[in-house]
This record gives structure tokens, C-alpha cells and sequence, in this order.
């Protein structure tokens, strides 16, 4: 089972270069960073940690974009792998956002994966053009649309709302896919989006027990015809040596730690202690 961490990125405490070098250092194997564009001040989604319009913290209103604090990271790195937890393709044009990743992938030595989420402030990609009802489909299009360009020398997609025709663009990704994880609550109708269309789950912070959704995701997984399983990245709190034991056992494969947005001093002391704990880097 692998270690990642995850920094909820803004413009204060640490910066995510310092960040991932110090994981990187301290043993652990990926480091995440979340994304939103912007917040509405006015908004009808309401937080599904809070329940309404607040938010739990103010960073919301402060994260860096995901692919610049990604890009700083790669540059002071060799070997930590690079994600998002969660990114939001569904807020950018694909053929853009294609660029981005691969040419991050590329300078990055193949390092890149994406956790995508749906997205629950509806009212921030209303601002984005999508339509509420409409998210999943605009993340598959979206999703389809990047792979088409990664992976083919003349790329070209026809959907609802993502179209053009025959195109070069380079760099291609060193990885021959780039790993998909989705960000969302367990239940069967993720799990069957996951299973037509990424490759592994991201929990969410409120997940509650995951025997029974590991057990569900594992059904549908080969209900739908995919070969061997999932990616399991479970987001975790303080480390429980009995817990993680169980969720190696279920079939988590990467377990997520986040880490404070203090200061550089904090946090290379915070993942000291907690690689000390996790018995890693030794």
C-alpha cells in the first residue's frame, strides 16, 4: 500500500514546490493538490461537509491553480508521482487542458496522474458554462477528448458539448494513459461511471465505512468488463496502524494523508513525525 499526502495549496504557509520535495524526501509516493477556479459569493450548492452556503475553511477562496503548483513541484523532484484531489476538467476547454497535463507529464518523466471530482459548487461551474445536470457528461466528454488528443497523431471528438475536428497536438504523455481517479461519494451510480470511464476512486472526507463500498465498487468494477481492479485511494486522518492494516486488506492501494498550509519549518516536522509513524523513508 502506497503513502501520499495531500496540501490543500493557497497563498500562505508553505509553498507546494517545498512541499512535495520535503514528501518526497520524508519516502512518500504521491503528492495531490486540490483545484477551484473561483467561488461565487452568492451560491444555492451547499458544502457537503457543512450541509449550506459555508465553507469548512477559507483556502477555498485561495487555492493556487492546480497544474502551476504541479509544475513547481516537478521542477524540484525526480520521483514522487503528481496528482489532484480533485481537479475539475469539466472548467476548462479539453484541447487546453490536454496540453497542460502532457506537457507536465513530459517534463515531469511520466510522473502525472489526475483525480477528477464532478464537482459539488454547482454555482462555480455554472460559471463555467455547465449546466447542473449536465457534469457527469461534460467530465466524460471532457475526459474522452484528452485521451483522444494524448493518444491519437490526428485527433478529433464529436459530443454534446466538446467538437473538433482532425489535429496535431504535441507533446503526447511519456505514460502510454495517464491514470484517472475519481473523486466522489461511494455509491453505486459513481461506481458505474468509474467503471466505464476511469481508473479508481478517490474517497471523500465524510466516507464512513469502506468495506461495503470497496465490496461494491470491486462488483460493478467487473460487471463491467475491466480487468483486475480498481485503484483505492482512501483519504485518511490521523494514522490508525489497525485501520490501515484493514484497509490494505479491503483493497486500498494508496492512503492519503493532508498536511497544513503552515510554515515550511511546520511542515517538514509534521512529515517527519508522521513518516516515523507510517514506517516509511527509513
Amino acid at each position: 500500500m502506497r503513502y501520499g499526502i495531500v496540501l490543500f495549496t493557497s497563498d500562505r504557509g508553505i509553498t507546494p514546490a517545498e512541499a512535495a520535495a520535503t514528501a518526497e524526501g520524508a519516502g512518500f509516493d504521491t503528492f495531490y493538490v486540490p483545484e477551484h477556479t473561483h467561488i461565487p459569493v452568492v451560491r444555492a450548492a451547499a458544502h457537503p461537509q457543512t450541509g449550506d452556503a459555508t465553507l469548512p475553511d477559507d483556502r477555498y477562496l485561495r487555492t493556487l491553480d492546480p497544474w502551476v503548483a504541479l509544475a513547481t513541484a516537478a521542477a524540484v523532484t525526480s520521483r514522487i508521482g503528481l496528482s489532484t484531489a480533485v481537479a475539475l476538467p469539466a472548467e476548462h476547454h479539453p484541447i487546453t487542458l490536454a496540453k497542460t497535463i502532457a506537457s507536465l507529464d513530459h517534463l515531469s518523466g511520466g510522473r502525472v496522474s489526475l483525480g477528477v471530482g464532478f464537482g459539488w459548487n454547482t454555482d462555480e461551474l455554472a460559471h463555467h458554462g455547465v449546466p447542473a445536470g449536465k457534469r457527469r457528461t461534460v467530465l466524460r466528454e471532457h475526459l474522452d477528448a484528452m485521451r483522444a488528443i494524448w493518444t491519437e497523431e490526428e485527433a478529433s471528438f464529436t459530443g454534446e458539448f466538446v467538437n473538433f475536428g482532425a489535429s496535431w497536438s504535441w507533446p503526447k504523455p511519456v505514460q502510454k494513459k495517464i491514470p484517472v481517479a475519481l473523486g466522489a461519494a461511494g455509491g453505486e451510480k459513481s461506481f458505474t461511471w468509474l467503471a466505464k470511464h476511469a481508473d479508481g476512486w478517490i474517497t471523500t472526507p465524510t466516507e464512513g465505512e469502506l468495506a461495503p463500498k470497496i465490496e461494491l465498487l470491486h462488483r460493478i468494477w467487473r460487471e463491467h468488463g475491466n480487468a483486475g481492479t480498481p485503484e483505492i485511494i482512501a483519504l485518511a486522518g490521523r494514522p490508525d496502524p489497525a485501520q490501515l492494516a484493514q484497509w490494505a486488506e479491503f483493497g486500498v492501494t494508496e492512503v492519503v494523508f493532508g498536511m497544513p498550509d503552515r510554515s515550511a519549518e511546520d511542515v517538514r516536522g509534521y512529515l517527519g513525525r508522521l513518516a516515523g509513524k507510517l514506517g516509511i523513508g527509513e
